[in-house]
């Protein structure tokens, strides 16, 4: 990840907190996958269907990242066919706040659009 400046002082990823929280929730699905698993442990079929437009190789390597960051807890259970599971560890459900406030912006976001949007046509 590239460095930033703030101020005068570099920001090494190492040390910049918002850098290190973008490494481990950005990605293409990673967000959508805490946000489904927020009301609740899923299977991967139940998160398959709740992140839309993700190919299976794509929602399983976020699977992974996301378990090796600590934020997503995975349980397989000695049966067949396999039963696995995933639920938010306590560092991931820590996210809901910011998920909140993230929707609470888009819909800022949205309506700002709309009003933009009337007054052009208007």
């Amino acid at each position: 990840m590239a460095s930033r400046r703030l101020g005068e002082k570099p920001c090494d990823p190492a040390h910049c907190t918002i850098e290190v929280a973008l490494e481990v929730i950005g990605g293409m699905w990673k967000v959508i996958v805490v946000r489904e698993l927020l009301t609740g442990t899923k299977r991967y079929s139940e998160l398959f269907r709740g992140v839309k437009h993700a190919t299976h190789k794509m929602l399983a390597q976020q699977l992974r990242q996301l378990e090796a960051d600590g934020i997503v807890a995975r349980k397989v259970y000695p049966q067949v066919p396999p039963k696995v599971e995933y639920s938010l560890t306590p560092l991931g459900r820590g996210l809901g706040p910011l998920l909140e406030a993230m929707g609470d912006w888009g819909t800022q976001l949205l309506t700002s659009r709309t009003t933009q949007t009337k007054r052009r046509t208007a």
